[in-house]
């Protein structure tokens, strides 16, 4: 536990990607396999889940530490992290315990089995025998909130690095539903045939946002384009009899889209097919609201499939009849797709992701600017003869997003962060004018503003608290500000009437009085119907 709490450190301490890769294939270089297999586990989510609430470890961290529940939670409030208030509040450790970090994680992984007595025992009886750090990551890791700032990319150049390997090779072989428990790290990559899963996905080619002029990227005939549709990207893949859904979050979500897995009915063995997973009823696709609704089901009620039927929209062919195609050029895939997706018209489930006609970028330029009809986020872009490859690589994919629907709201409420942010303000609550003259909240925001902008806003709060909740601050209503985000839904659970989807600050309106801020009449025209 103890070298892994040190990478941790080393990870969370530093942004740049050099040092953290070179941190991270040391690191495999000085444990054994099982704890390699371990670190690269928990470094790409693949957490085990929650033994023990928050409440619980808070009432024996106050008690261990011998402080009433008020100052542990004045203490919680100025940190900003559980896990790291406890790491600071507890006395130091009285033995020291150097088991590596797989025996630490059995442990824990029988924890959420156990009586509360039992829980209580075990994670006080760890607490004596772990350094700050080490309980730092042994408090993140029994919560189920283990978070750090590693990619999949860097994670895949890591293993590269420590074990000469390929990082194609790699970055496939991470891939798919397996853990600790069910392979070695010999057999998922080191051994030449072990990492061969029916089930596993291709590493994701992602795309980079266009920011230059799109004339920069060449000649329009040398492109296809279309629409960037906003649902939950996944694989289907058929292999062996059997039909499986990948979101590009690696998890296997089968058995929340069924009609996708009826797809297998009608697909030939050894298929891949690569898409959007896609809220869709009447020929046309659904606000992304719907789909939220199945997103976090492991099972989906009969009512669900009713109100949120899914579609893939499918935009490219990976595999066929078992062989790997991502090194043919997109138009040769593509039109494999099409005859593919021709032959499966009886399986309403599978709709073809249609290509947007143009001659030149102009035209292509005002296709953009009708997204929001199409209910889509704007166009991607791929260059005709490209592989499909591995990851974001730049200049054959790109995403050309329209930009951000904005609103000018005021601050209302005000909360301290988590981490570095916790001794400063950071996140906000927004309103617009209601109807009869009073401001009604809409969306919450944490991004946006700069490091002095965050020091200025923090002091202003102190000033003008009217009331406290907690850690939140009602604040006197003066500073307006521009929220950008990605569309709006209906909702019945928020006072506005909508929900508000990737919410950030995109600027602070020191030139607007609160008078001229938009109402909610202004937030609902937003909601108006789309042709499609």
């Amino acid at each position: 536990m103890k070298a892994f709490a040190e990478l941790f450190a080393e990870l969370d301490q530093t942004t740049r990607t050099t040092c953290k890769v070179e941190a991270l294939a040391a690191y495999l270089g000085r444990v054994d396999d099982v704890d390699q297999l371990w670190a690269i586990a928990l470094l790409s989510g693949r957490t085990p889940r929650r033994a023990v609430t928050t409440r619980q470890l808070r009432q024996w961290a106050a008690a261990v530490a011998g402080i009433p529940d008020w100052l542990f939670d004045e203490s919680y409030a100025i940190v900003g992290d559980l896990a790291e208030t406890i790491a600071l509040l507890l006395p130091g450790d009285r033995q020291r315990d150097n088991r590596p970090l797989a025996l630490w994680m059995s442990d824990i992984g029988r924890l959420a089995a156990g009586d509360d007595e039992g829980k209580r025992a075990f994670v006080t009886s760890a607490w004596e025998r772990l350094g700050r750090t080490e309980r730092l990551v042994f408090n993140k890791l029994i919560t189920g909130g283990f978070r750090v700032g590693v990619s999949q990319k860097l994670m895949t150049r890591a293993i590269a690095l420590a074990t000469g390997l390929e990082d194609a090779a790699i970055a496939e072989r991470i891939m798919g539903d397996w853990s600790p428990a069910t392979t070695t790290f010999r057999a998922l990559f080191i051994d030449s045939g072990g990492h061969h899963v029916v089930s596993r996905p291709y590493p994701f080619f992602l795309a980079h946002p266009l920011d230059d002029a799109i004339a920069a990227i060449g000649a329009p005939a040398d492109w296809l384009a279309e629409r960037k549709w906003d649902g939950i990207r996944g694989q289907l893949i058929r292999r062996d009899g059997r039909t499986f859904v990948w979101s590009r979050g690696e998890e296997l979500v089968t058995n929340r889209f069924p009609e996708l897995s009826e797809l297998g009915d009608v697909l030939p063995d050894g298929t891949v097919i690569d898409g959007e997973i896609l809220p869709w009823r009447d020929g046309r696709p659904l606000r992304f609201q719907a789909l939220q609704t199945r997103i976090g089901r492991k099972t989906v009620t009969r009512k669900a499939l009713v109100e949120a039927p899914v579609v893939l929209m499918a935009y490219d062919l990976i595999e066929w009849q078992g062989e790997d195609i991502r090194a043919l050029a997109l138009r040769k895939r593509r039109a494999m797709l099409e005859a593919l997706v021709a032959e499966t018209r009886q399986c309403p489930a599978l709709v073809l992701s249609p290509l947007v006609a143009f001659s030149d970028w102009e035209t292509l330029a005002a296709e953009r600017d009708r997204s929001r009809e199409f209910l889509s986020e704007g166009l991607m872009l791929k260059r005709a003869q490209s592989a499909y490859g591995i990851g974001r690589r730049k200049g054959d994919w790109w995403k050309w997003k329209i930009a951000p629907e904005t609103i000018d709201a005021v601050m209302i409420y005000a909360q301290a962060g988590h981490g570095r942010r916790a001794n400063l303000y950071s996140d906000f609550t927004f309103a617009v004018w209601g109807a009869g003259g009073e401001l009604v909240p809409f969306a919450k925001a944490y991004s946006g503003l700069t490091d002095a902008e965050l020091q200025e806003i923090t002091a202003w709060v102190r000033r003008n608290t009217l009331e406290r909740f907690g850690p939140v601050r009602r604040v006197t209503p003066h500073h307006v500000f521009e929220i950008a985000f990605e569309g709006l839904q209906p909702s019945t659970r928020h006072k506005s009437g909508v929900a508000v989807r990737f919410p950030r600050i995109s600027r602070w309106r020191r030139d607007k009085p609160i008078s001229e801020a938009n109402s909610l009449d202004d937030l609902m025209a937003l909601l108006a119907p789309r042709k499609y």
